[in-house]
């Protein structure tokens, strides 16, 4: 007898409602990153906000290519043992399609490149310095891999002056082999300290975490905690969705109460801005979520 075919995930609950709005952004978002051969997170994650971001004319550009050295179960991006070299001319690709889209807050990410001697930071810097020099009133963000822990790669990028430094811890220490891809809990720790260290107050740091991959509420709170103490002063807290039946299933549903939970909590250690939410994700309204800090910081 065979076995009944595993569902991607169970019906969702009534508090999670993916919103679709009408309207041309969309398309005029999809038209630019043809035009320009540029890849975005939004797409290759199949992210559930993508019309929701797409409307508003914003997107979180995905840069080094779409094909990514490691295979995390919770992702969706592809993998590759041996994606195509960088593009010379991204970054001056990128920062002419963000001119365009009048953007004034831009979110960079990537895919991770540990076939790269630096796993793509020097690529990350120019980015960032093009954007800088062409949009000099432009704010940038960027959620970077670990780079394998190297500090001089992690100074690439904070050398070049990103606004937000964004770095992932996505589970909770019990789950990180399973769930990341060579990936290291206690790396991604130093990362994020190093990243604070090194900014010396200039710029801001930021995680994320999701919930739902079989994790505790009480090991949440431990990783909250753990996040904190490297100096990271954003969160973001998310449901997980498994994109495919292929990747990893979902344990759980949290409902609202639990998130709004979370956040009290994460706020009270000394959180300067949290979005926790079933359908926040690491770059959701991110320009939103930084406008706050800057605004104190000044």
């Amino acid at each position: 007898m065979k076995e009944p075919i595993q569902k991607v995930r169970p019906k969702l609950p009534p508090w999670i409602r993916v919103k679709v709005s009408a309207g041309d952004g969309r398309e005029e978002v999809s038209s630019l990153l043809e035009q320009y051969g540029l890849n975005t997170v939004c797409q290759s994650a199949k992210c559930p906000n993508l019309c929701e971001c797409w409307h508003s004319r914003t997107a979180t550009f995905m840069i080094l290519g779409n094909q990514c050295t490691r295979n995390c179960t919770f992702c969706a991006v592809a993998h590759s043992d041996g994606p195509p070299p960088p593009d010379p001319d991204e970054p001056a690709k990128l920062s002419e399609a963000v001119r365009k889209m009048k953007l004034n807050y831009v979110v960079v990410t990537s895919v991770t490149r540990d076939d790269l001697p630096d796993g793509g930071a020097s690529h990350f810097a120019k980015v960032i310095r093009k954007l800088k020099k062409d949009i000099p009133k432009v704010k940038v963000e960027v959620l970077t891999p670990d780079f394998g822990g190297d500090v001089k790669s992690l100074r690439k990028v904070i050398d070049a002056g990103p606004d937000v430094f964004n770095h992932n811890l996505e589970t909770v220490e019990r789950l990180t082999r399973e769930i990341r891809s060579s990936a290291d809990f206690k790396r991604s720790l130093k990362v994020l300290a190093m990243a604070h260290r090194l900014g010396k107050g200039r710029i801001i740091v930021k995680s994320g975490i999701m919930v739902g991959l079989g994790e505790t509420d009480p090991e949440l709170k431990e990783t909250i905690c753990e996040i904190r103490r490297t100096g990271a002063e954003m969160l973001t807290i998310g449901q997980y969705l498994p994109p495919s039946s292929r990747h990893r299933p979902l344990d759980r549903f949290v409902t609202p109460d639990t998130f709004k939970e979370l956040e009290h909590f994460a706020r009270k250690l000394g959180f300067r801005n949290v979005a926790s939410a079933p359908l926040v994700r690491s770059s959701y309204h991110a320009g939103i979520l930084w406008r706050p800090l800057q605004k104190k910081r000044k």
